[in-house]
């Protein structure tokens, strides 16, 4: 058995049912507990534009929110969406979307647990994250170390390699240019930015998060009229075949409801990270005093993300399946070229633009993930050290198969998030009493 082989095994057994049952399992039971967060959506998104005045944090809660997004709204919402129509047929669009909006409540309490627990260093820096509540919120300091572990490991996988390798790919197929040139400027790019810390990190994506959220949404409801005739019959399609996969048909008849929940919930946990511990790292460092509030303006993330930018790409690629049945949709990555080129003159280079900006937006998001994670375990000795092999590792990204990079990253994505969901399990009566006691619910 090769490598690729073995780690698409090992990735197909963690993503059996027990794996589905605890991450779907802890965002419905929170969305229950907390009596349905998901209603506060609105409030939740007009707090994340409203300044907390006279709190301590490192960046804004706005900036916050970028950073998270930034690491969220990535090849994810693309290429992810993509490959799981391609492995699990159209139903995994569904069920990528409900692990989202039910994730809302996830990340809602997670975030609200990485401010509540939160250190201040002697340099006045905050730190927090799933670690500081195993830790602080639990006494399970070991398992506290594990997700640190998992997550300095996953940050090379689905923040840095699994990024590196699209943007490459893509401008190889569709400008000619070297893989090998691609990962080279990427790599220098993102050492520039990263050497600015979290206050780099999140400034520039306060910037180019929301334009680029803004002209990937223009770009697909442009799709979506040009597809109109077949948009209603994709949503059918999406919810029938998200229960009863042979009626997708084509070349879908072989999935079974197992692949499609399989794909469409790992493809989701990877696009909005609602439940594997990632964002609430940075939540920690926003400058609130409340974490209830920070916990609303945190769950907006998983909102953008998967319910809104993951719906609108599911039906443009179901759409463009039904439009154009000739089109090799076994290919995520051609069946999102073949999507977007029905834009006239702009359609090429606005999904270059798509996917170069969410990708390297990612990239310096896992970066800063990954770097509270090896400070947790050893200090400020090795983070230079990270630094370097995370630079490294975006360059080998680039030039490596693509389905090696993927497989690694649901395998890692998983085993991260379990140590995150225990907590957030066992602390689920302190993520309610903090929010029936607060007055910004």
């Amino acid at each position: 058995m090769d490598i690729n082989a073995f780690i698409a095994e090992a990735a197909s057994q963690l993503w059996g049912w027990p794996m589905i049952v605890l991450l779907f399992g802890t965002h419905l039971y929170l969305t229950v507990r907390l009596r349905f967060p998901q209603r506060r959506i609105f409030h939740a998104i007009r707090l994340s534009v409203t300044r907390d005045k006279g709190a301590e944090g490192d960046v804004s809660q706005f900036g916050a929110l970028a950073t998270s997004l930034a690491a969220t709204i990535g090849t994810g919402n693309i290429v992810g969406v993509a490959t799981a129509i391609a492995l699990g047929g159209p139903g995994a669009v569904l069920w990528c979307w409900l692990t989202g909006l039910l994730g809302i409540a996830t990340k809602y309490g997670e975030a609200l647990l990485a401010v509540k627990y939160r250190v201040k260093t002697s340099d006045g820096k905050m730190l927090g994250g799933p670690m500081y509540a195993l830790e602080r919120g639990l006494g399970w300091k070991s398992m506290a170390v594990a997700f640190c572990v998992l997550a300095a490991i996953a940050s090379f996988g689905i923040g840095n390699t699994v990024q590196s390798n699209a943007i490459s790919l893509l401008c190889y197929e569709t400008y000619g240019v070297p893989m090998g040139v691609t990962g080279g400027v990427i790599a220098a790019l993102a050492a520039l930015v990263i050497l600015f810390g979290v206050k780099g990190i999140a400034r520039f994506c306060a910037t180019f998060v929301p334009l680029m959220a803004l002209l990937y949404v223009a770009g697909c409801v442009y799709i979506l009229f040009v597809n109109g005739a077949y948009v209603w019959d994709a949503a059918s399609l999406i919810c029938r075949s998200a229960f009863t996969p042979e009626a997708a048909g084509g070349g879908f008849a072989g999935t079974t409801i197992m692949m499609t929940a399989r794909y469409g919930i790992a493809r989701g946990l990877f696009s909005n990270e609602s439940g594997m511990g990632s964002a609430p790292i940075v939540a920690a460092a926003a400058k609130t005093n409340n974490p209830v509030r920070q916990a609303l303006v945190s769950s907006t993330a998983t909102f953008w993300d998967t319910v809104v930018i993951c719906a609108l790409t599911g039906l443009v690629l179901v759409s463009s399946i039904l439009a154009y049945p000739d089109v090799d949709y076994s290919n995520g990555g051609v069946l999102t070229k073949m999507a977007f080129e029905k834009i006239p003159v702009v359609g090429a280079p606005l999904l270059t633009f798509g996917i170069v900006t969410f990708a390297f937006s990612t990239i310096l998001g896992w970066s800063y993930y990954g770097e509270r994670a090896v400070e947790y375990l050893s200090g400020k000795r090795y983070l230079i050290i990270y630094r370097v092999l995370y630079v490294i590792a975006i360059f080998a990204g680039a030039v490596v198969q693509l389905t090696v990079v993927w497989n690694l990253a649901d395998l890692l994505n998983g085993l991260m998030a379990i140590p995150n969901l225990i907590s957030l399990l066992a602390l689920a009566g302190v993520i309610v009493a903090e929010t029936r006691a607060s007055t910004d619910f």
